[in-house]
């Protein structure tokens, strides 16, 4: 039966011990000693006049004091070597916090972790258009890690999905300003390089605390319906590169020989030059040996000279020559072995024409050197005759 229905004997009493027929509003220190005994009650001593009141303020105040107690243990964290921990006092940032323990103040204080070492990855991939109006379908997967934390989580609603979307927007610029043939061979690179510089062109606005480290251009490929079409083009291109190595490798292997051989004929024109020369000097020589004697018996000088070139000339045939009088039948010996062997001696002779330091020193004798006068005392020895003794 409700406290303050007719019927229950005149006791209408509310909770508080107030009499139901007389109500008005609650003493309020009244309620707080019915709410002190209560709790004294709870905590296990319930004792009767002031004693009890004492126990009971005891057992609040050792409440209280456990209460604080959880309350700073349970502010105790930890963030990881590889983390930076970003703590938020009221819903507003307030610090960056350093890997190790710390403490932050619960119900007040938030703390989000970011992992800042690990290296994270955001592919890319799609049909796109060429500028060459193909189509291929293109993947690409951008490196990165979070060098900002609080940038990270508050610049953006989700840095990671940003990310994803300004990657997928530089990549379909590039590729639609670039050939197909760009995109499948001869031109990733460049490719890859202008996506980057262009994705960092697009986030740096947006401030996402996140550092790109780098674009992995994975393998384009066409359509299947025109694949093997675009397998013979890749194929001739290979080929034109293989010639093309084929060829440096070939003008790489020759040019050492055509550098060595020009430096053979130069060697030799020099040393034929030097040749000629010496020659010239020679015969120099030889004349100007002669012009003294030339000059005091010319007659003499010239048959000797008619003579030993007459010599030298028939020296280099095989033919003989026999003067014989009319009706002059006698028999005549050629000595066929000696002349065999002179002929054998002239093949393995050193070439007169060449004139050496020997010559010019009068050291050659005559069957060394048939070909030219000999510088020495019998030269000399040639006397114009006069007439007198």
């Amino acid at each position: 039966m409700a406290w303050n229905e007719p019927g229950n004997g005149g006791k209408d009493r509310d909770p508080w011990g107030n009499n139901g027929k007389h109500q008005g509003p609650p003493d309020l220190d009244q309620v707080i000693r019915n709410l002190s005994s209560k709790l004294g009650g709870l905590l296990g001593s319930r004792g009767s006049g002031s004693g009890g009141g004492g126990i009971g303020s005891f057992g609040i105040v050792v409440a209280l004091v456990i209460a604080v107690v959880v309350w700073v243990v349970s502010g105790f964290y930890t963030i990881g070597e590889a983390q930076r921990g970003v703590v938020l006092r009221f819903g507003k940032f307030y610090q960056t916090v350093e890997p190790g323990l710390s403490w932050k103040a619960t119900f007040i204080d938030r703390v989000y972790p970011v992992d800042v070492e690990t290296v994270r990855s955001q592919p890319a991939s799609g049909f796109m258009l060429t500028r060459d109006e193909n189509l291929v379908r293109v993947e690409m997967d951008v490196q990165y890690r979070v060098i900002e934390p609080r940038d990270y989580l508050f610049n953006v609603t989700n840095a990671d999905d940003s990310l994803h979307q300004a990657l997928d927007s530089a990549l379909r610029y590039v590729v639609g300003h670039s050939t197909m043939d760009d995109v499948l061979t001869v031109g990733r690179e460049r490719v890859r390089q202008e996506t980057r510089e262009l994705l960092e062109t697009i986030i740096e606005p947006y401030q996402l605390g996140l550092m790109i480290l780098d674009l992995n251009f994975l393998p384009a490929r066409p359509p299947e319906e025109v694949k093997d079409a675009f397998d013979d083009a890749i194929a001739a291109q290979e080929d034109e590169q293989r010639f093309i190595r084929e060829a440096e490798a070939y003008a790489r292997e020759i040019e050492p020989k055509a550098r060595g051989q020009a430096q053979r004929l130069l060697q030799e024109a020099e040393a034929y030059k030097e040749q000629i020369a010496l020659r010239a000097e020679g015969e120099v020589a030889r004349f100007r040996e002669l012009l003294p004697q030339y000059q005091l018996q010319p007659e003499l000088t010239r048959e000797r000279i008619y003579l030993e070139t007459m010599e030298e000339i028939y020296s280099k045939v095989n033919k003989v020559v026999v003067d014989t009088p009319d009706g002059n039948n006698s028999l005549l010996y050629l000595p066929l072995d000696k002349m065999m062997e002179q002929q054998a001696s002239r093949a393995a002779r050193v070439d007169p024409n060449i004139i050496t330091s020997d010559y010019l020193n009068g050291n050659v004798s005559s069957s060394q050197d048939s070909g030219q006068l000999r510088p020495s005392s019998d030269r000399n020895s040639i006397r114009p005759t006069t007439g007198r003794n």
